[in-house]
């Protein structure tokens, strides 16, 4: 396959190099990561590659289109170089933003026969897949961790041994960029905030009128979520619709198409959707930050047949990551951080921190045909960006929530001295009174910044003892993980070692029919910031002692949320 030779260079383009945030940022060889983070080397060199999946096509223009192009390209340099007279926030700064290993790498193509340390457990058989951010090309002003192209880290296990093998998903977006080799599309948080932003906008869609991008096709950059349902592996971010990826027979990824449900689906989907473990349906929210409805609520059957949509009425377009299932409901987050797109002609970003807006969560039945009959319940001062599980107690018409409930709510967007703390809590809320109560449930001493995670997904939507979070700390790095008994507070912790640090643990049940609950293993990919090596840890769950540890060949860059698919699932994908 024809690929293009990779190019090494600064992270950072020179422009940015020479800014005055840059500078600020880098000064005595360390830089501080956003949301006060500790210090993290700065690689001095980074390798961007586009992928061997397939050669870019230049596109052909006629006359018009080179014109319009170039005069284009010199408005876009002269926003640029106005920008950087400025100092970046850092939640902007790719400096900041995509540092250490934080910072992408190329595609990798399958690597059979992995060095392993320990014994692969025999019951696990199928892929470990986990999606993140890894821009493809270097940033060349405001950049947030969440702007990256996505890319998939694989490790397939058989019989024993295990293989790797990563890619980006060719998005659309991907796919245009690639072929004009630069990036083109609006980066939604690192750059669309302020006046500049609107200038970004407006250079986006004067270039779509001439027909140099397409933007009909999709924006979203599909880093984020992960799920396997109807035969499909679905990647996912809430800017667009998912894409279907396929895993080969011999391990490596394959992006099938921009998936739309055979043509059902019309809208984005967040990249959190739940796959109900006992009638195998898929729940999902929609969201739109611009227009009416903002919010909608669909399901699909186990084979795939879409419901109509269920318009939910918010009064503004709320950031709605995640929501949670029961047996018989869906629980809707309405929370304090909304998109004003009008901040941006103030200056600011369109993702505010509503201090006057309480927040909410509403119940809505499963298989409800509208909302007239969702029930809102208040939950003040409450944000939580993920949801772990939820569950009915019809004894006390309660419904328990399960979250990380973070303060400052809005400080993974915008930039802020106060640290993060993200408290892992159980909410009640009461069906028949209307009231809610909200409690941490580890004790103070032992309280610990818990992102990241899942409880067992064969009981997702019913009550569950325990849960398997990444410890984010030093915030915005993962040392470890906990298992935690979500009924007494206690917290057993794994820790990766000296200047290791991780993601989000998947835990992964040894068997479906399995009774004990935590009977099954914990997989994260860690990295050690001293070797500047990566591996994939399999830690038994019942003892909390490491089993195996498979060696990568390449660096595997902190990232997001993953699944697993099992050998049966594989062998019968669409």
């Amino acid at each position: 396959m024809a690929t293009s030779t990779p190019y090494t260079s600064s992270l950072i383009n020179p422009k940015l190099a020479n800014s005055s945030t840059f500078r600020k940022h880098t000064s005595n060889s360390s830089i501080k990561c956003s949301l006060q983070a500790p210090t993290l080397d700065f690689p001095k060199q980074t390798i961007y590659q586009t992928p061997s999946s397939s050669s870019p096509t230049k596109p052909q223009w006629n006359i018009i289109q080179k014109a319009a192009s170039m005069a284009l390209d010199a408005v876009e340099s002269a926003l640029t170089a106005h920008e950087l007279q400025h100092p970046l926030p850092k939640t902007a700064d790719p400096g900041v933003q995509i540092a250490g290993n934080f910072s992408p790498v190329p595609e990798q193509p399958v690597r059979h026969r992995l060095p392993v340390v320990g014994k692969i457990p025999e019951s696990i058989q199928g892929v470990y897949v986990r999606n993140g951010a890894n821009p493809l090309f270097e940033p060349q002003a405001g950049h947030h961790f969440f702007d990256g192209d996505g890319m998939i880290h694989a490790v397939k296990f058989e019989n024993g041994s295990a293989s790797y093998a990563c890619r980006f998903t060719e998005t659309q977006r991907l796919v245009q960029e690639r072929a004009l080799g630069r990036p083109v599309f609006p980066k939604a948080i690192g750059e669309l905030h302020g006046h500049s932003g609107i200038a970004r906008l407006l250079l986006f869609y004067a270039r779509g009128l001439f027909k140099l991008v397409d933007h009909g096709q999709g924006t979203g950059v599909a880093n984020a979520g992960l799920v396997y349902f109807n035969d499909r592996l679905l990647a996912m971010s809430e800017d667009d619709l998912p894409y279907h990826v396929r895993v080969t027979p011999n391990g490596d990824l394959k992006t099938v198409e921009r998936y739309n449900f055979d043509g059902q689906l019309n809208s984005t989907m967040i990249a959190h959707p739940k796959v109900d473990p006992v009638s195998g349906e898929l729940f999902a929210l929609s969201y739109d930050v611009v227009q009416k409805p903002y919010l909608k609520y669909f399901r699909f059957s186990k084979k795939g047949e879409k419901s109509e949509d269920v318009e939910i009425p918010i009064s503004e377009p709320t950031m709605m990551h995640d929501f949670a299932i029961t047996e018989n409901f869906v629980i809707v987050p309405d929370q304090q951080v909304v998109f004003k797109l009008s901040e941006m002609i103030r200056g600011g970003s369109p993702v505010v921190y509503d201090k006057n807006k309480v927040s909410r969560f509403g119940i809505l039945g499963k298989y409800a045909k509208d909302a007239s009959k969702m029930k809102w319940i208040e939950v003040p001062d409450c944000f939580c960006f993920h949801l772990w599980n939820a569950w009915e107690e019809p004894e006390t018409d309660e419904i328990v929530v399960v979250g990380s409930c973070m303060t400052p709510a809005d400080s993974i967007f915008n930039e802020c001295d106060e640290g993060l703390k993200s408290v892992l809590s159980e909410i009640r809320l009461n069906l028949k009174t209307g009231e809610s109560r909200r409690k941490p449930i580890i004790s103070d001493d032992q309280q610990v910044n818990l992102e990241a995670g899942m409880v067992n997904r064969n009981k997702l939507g019913r009550k569950t003892r325990f849960g398997y979070l990444a410890i984010a700390e030093p915030w915005p790095k993962v040392s470890g993980f906990a298992k935690v008994d979500l009924f007494t507070g206690e917290v057993k912790k794994f820790i990766y070692g000296d200047e290791k640090y991780g993601g989000e643990p998947l835990f992964l049940p040894r068997d479906p029919n399995s009774e004990e609950e935590d009977d099954g293993y914990i997989l994260a990919f860690t990295h050690d910031e001293k070797t500047w090596k990566s591996e994939l840890q399999i830690v038994n769950a019942m003892t909390m002692k490491l089993e195996a540890t498979a060696k990568l060949p390449s660096r595997v860059p902190y990232g997001f949320h993953g699944t697993f698919i099992s050998a049966k699932d594989l062998a019968n994908q669409a």
